[in-house]
């Protein structure tokens, strides 16, 4: 199958500023105490849940995938990007990086106690998400934890050139925590909280923490009634 063009020029666009992203976001968690706490409460979720592999899915150069690390998970991170894992493989030798697509994760299904999708998905056009979510889905264990970070709001901007003035060839798509949280609900998450972060007048920033439901659904989206007491 033909892969999508919007695959194709994300993947190109974020080949193209691998080491000056790197180079320009390695310590942003430093400085966003807000973005800390917010990984934090997921790695409670994650080892109160039992814990597991975790996926770091649109890792970049894997500086989230470290933070979760240390934060006492099993991380490991995923990029669409072979010159991101290029430079996540070269800052942290010491884990798991593999080049992949949120589209078709080469991941186990059910295998994962958490997924982190940090502004991943605003790249995804609206008529994809359904199918990358399902795909979340699908490789989180029962009661396994997502958190999914976006740029919040409504509308889509073309980005041309970014992090160092690099050409890029991407659009950004953002979207409300509402909206983000209703297709979790649709592809069989169990929505848990939705927080909004402001980072100045004119950004707005959301997280929607969800987890995969204890019981799988059959065929008409049920959650099969327990067998009745025999006596």
């Amino acid at each position: 199958m033909p892969e999508a063009d919007w695959i194709a020029k994300t993947r190109t666009s974020y080949d193209t500023v691998a080491v000056s992203y790197a180079a320009m976001l390695g310590d942003a968690l430093a400085d966003a105490p807000y973005e800390r706490g917010v990984l934090g409460i997921f790695a409670e979720l994650v080892r109160g849940a039992g814990g597991g592999p975790v996926a770091d899915i649109g890792c970049g150069p894997g500086r989230l995938t470290r933070h979760l690390y240390r934060q006492g998970l099993d991380a490991f991170g995923v990029d669409l990007s072979p010159g991101m894992i290029a430079v996540a493989r070269d800052e942290h030798p010491d884990l798991r990086f593999e080049v992949g697509s949120m589209t078709a994760l080469d991941i186990a299904g059910g295998t994962l106690g958490g997924l982190l999708a940090w502004f991943c998905l605003i790249h995804v056009p609206d008529a994809e998400v359904p199918g990358v979510l399902a795909e979340f889905r699908r490789v989180l264990r029962p009661g396994g934890v997502a958190l999914l970070a976006f740029h919040a709001g409504t509308g889509t901007r073309h980005k041309t050139d970014g992090y160092g003035g690099h050409p890029m060839d991407v659009y950004v798509h953002r979207r409300t925590s509402g909206q983000v949280a209703a297709l979790l609900r649709d592809a069989g998450f169990t929505v848990e909280a939705e927080l909004c972060h402001y980072p100045d007048a004119h950004k707005e920033g959301a997280f929607v923490f969800a987890r995969a439901p204890l019981h799988y659904r059959n065929s008409l989206g049920r959650v099969p009634s327990p067998p009745r007491a025999t006596v």
